[in-house]
Order: C-alpha cells, then sequence, then structure tokens
C-alpha cells in the first residue's frame, strides 16, 4: 500500500511520516508512507493508493476526493486533533480504513 499525505508544502506533514512508518514497522504493516504539496497531487494520487488531506488544505479536500474518486483511489481528510497530537497509529489506521473500503 501507498499512501501520502497532502499538505501546503509538504513539509509539516514529515513528522507526522515519520511517526506512521514506526507505527507501521511496529504492526509489520508493508507500506510506503510520503508527503507532498497540494501542487503535487495529480502527479501522486497516480502512483499511490492512497491521499491523506493536512487540515491546513481541507479546502481542497472535496476537489481531491472526487479526482481520487474517478481513478478508483482513496482520498481522505486528516482529523485535525490527530494531525496536532501527531498520532500515527490514529493516521495509518484511517489509511488503511480508507484502502481497504476501495
Amino acid at each position: 500500500m501507498k499512501i501520502f499525505l497532502c499538505c501546503a508544502a509538504g513539509m509539516s506533514t514529515s513528522m507526522l511520516v515519520t511517526k506512521m512508518e514506526k507505527a507501521a514497522q511496529a504492526r509489520n504493516i508493508q507500506c510506503q508512507i510520503s508527503a507532498h504539496s497540494v501542487a503535487e497531487f495529480e502527479e501522486c494520487i497516480v502512483e499511490c493508493d492512497v491521499c491523506l488531506v493536512a487540515p491546513q488544505v481541507k479546502f481542497k479536500f472535496e476537489d481531491f476526493k472526487r479526482e481520487a474518486e474517478d481513478i478508483g483511489k482513496s482520498c481522505g481528510l486528516i482529523d485535525m486533533m490527530s494531525y496536532g497530537m501527531l498520532n500515527g497509529d490514529a493516521v495509518l489506521d484511517q489509511a488503511i480504513g480508507l484502502y481497504e473500503s476501495r
């Protein structure tokens, strides 16, 4: 499973990516996780299975969700509390749920 987190510049989510990778490793879940800016969405959604949109760019969520679903991919909005607390387990669970629902 390939997951990408989409935020304003692709940098603020890097800490959350690290937490998610540690959570996946601890649970023996094979996945690739990366962070990218909103400008990279179209390129990344083609290559990935799941997109998670950071709270600071939630204004783009509905457009991204529609584009993702049009090509059979999943897109979700990261909960503000999970994002702020860098809760890698919760965000990983969200990504897995989205992946399994497709």
